[in-house]
């Protein structure tokens, strides 16, 4: 009776494979004219068939992606690179889906692992390279786009990568060369948000600020130019127009984390303590175990008396930053307050070292 069955069975897999490539097969025709719902729904019927079929979660996932269905997309990449750790291009997807969604961390890593594997492949250098800018490691982009900008000097987009990563590296005399390269095409909106750069770095935030607004007349779309503009507004002490310049960049980019944390910042000056500290953690998604953040939820934590809270915050974030002056202040004010004296001194005297330490340094021109 058995080998009766593992019989019927043996045939029936048998004659469903024809049937199974016909349906991939219209599915990546469907893909390729664009009608990636259609494409979705039939890799889905041919994955039930062929579960393990690396094209077929592969394809999905980019069907997925390009329908803005990231989370699902991921999903899909993942299970093909469980099939196959070191898939290239499965890993430069899930890089982008995770680029996508503001999980710049998880989109580096991934790129970090595929950049080996394509070691020419522009499109992946300059998205690492772009992850490195938005993270702050502006040392790591400007040694991975020098390679290629000796390859490609006439590159604007790799120009105005190399120029932000510059600037904000205050590398201003490198930076401004960049900045003069792409001047000779013309006025823009991208050299215009480096001259803006360059000034905020010089804390001329008037000259910032008619940069930033001729940048958004020129490009009202340009990625960080409003978050930019905000910053600029914060330096001038126009809170109200902070704010706004923060809101306008989080409408064309959900996963800004200037704009995130500066919105946080700003609420929790005006003691909206609720709302800062829901930025504070949409902060901490998109840049995780970022110690600014860390800092700033312990002292809404501290200001809304869930001391034991910002205790534990905080003792885990000297343990890893113990150079943060700021982090032992405060302990030390969550130690007086839970009556833990001893403690509370022991901060104290790291302070009084941290900052002896500092003003060494500023006297030896450090």
């Amino acid at each position: 009776m058995r080998s009766v069955l593992a019989l019927a069975l043996a045939v029936s897999a048998l004659l469903a494979q024809p049937q199974a490539e016909s349906i991939l097969k219209n599915a990546i025709t469907l893909h390729q004219s664009g009608d990636y719902s259609g494409a979705i729904r039939l890799y889905r019927q041919y994955l039930k068939v062929r579960p393990d079929s690396l094209d077929a979660l592969s394809n999905l996932g980019a069907a997925l992606a390009h329908e803005g269905r990231f989370t699902e997309a991921i999903a899909e990449y993942n299970r093909a690179l469980k099939i196959q750790p070191k898939n290239p291009q499965a890993l430069a997807n899930l890089a982008l889906a995770y680029y996508k969604t503001g999980r710049i961390s998880e989109a580096r890593e991934k790129l970090e692992t595929v950049r080996p594997l394509l070691p020419n492949n522009q499109q992946v250098a300059f998205l690492l390279a772009d992850c490195y800018l938005r993270l702050g490691d502006y040392q790591k982009a400007i040694a991975l786009l020098d390679p290629w900008e000796k390859e490609m000097p006439n590159d604007l987009g790799l120009s105005y990568l190399l120029g932000t990563a510059l600037m904000r590296d205050q590398q201003t005399e490198r930076g401004s060369q960049v900045i003069d390269r792409i001047l000779r095409h013309g006025d823009s909106a991208e050299a215009r948000l480096l001259l803006a750069t360059a000034k905020l770095n010089a804390h001329d935030i008037p000259g910032a600020r008619e940069d930033l607004e001729k940048a958004i007349e020129l490009n009202p779309r340009l990625p960080e130019a409003h978050s930019y503009l905000g910053l600029a507004m914060l330096n001038a002490g126009d809170f109200d127009a902070a704010a706004a310049a923060f809101h306008a960049e989080l409408q064309l980019d959900p996963f800004n984390f200037t704009a995130v944390f500066q919105l946080g910042m700003l609420a929790k000056r005006d003691q909206r303590f609720n709302e800062a500290l829901s930025l504070f953690e949409r902060s901490l998604a998109l840049h995780p175990k970022d110690s600014a953040v860390e800092y700033q939820i312990a002292t809404v934590e501290l200001a809304t008396d869930k001391v034991e809270q910002a205790r534990r915050r905080l003792e885990k974030l000297v343990q890893e930053s113990p150079q943060f002056l700021e982090a032992h202040v405060s302990l030390a004010t969550v130690y007086y307050r839970l009556k833990h004296r001893e403690d509370g001194d022991r901060e104290r005297a790291i302070v009084r070292q941290l900052t002896a330490d500092e003003e060494t340094k500023k006297a030896a021109g450090k």
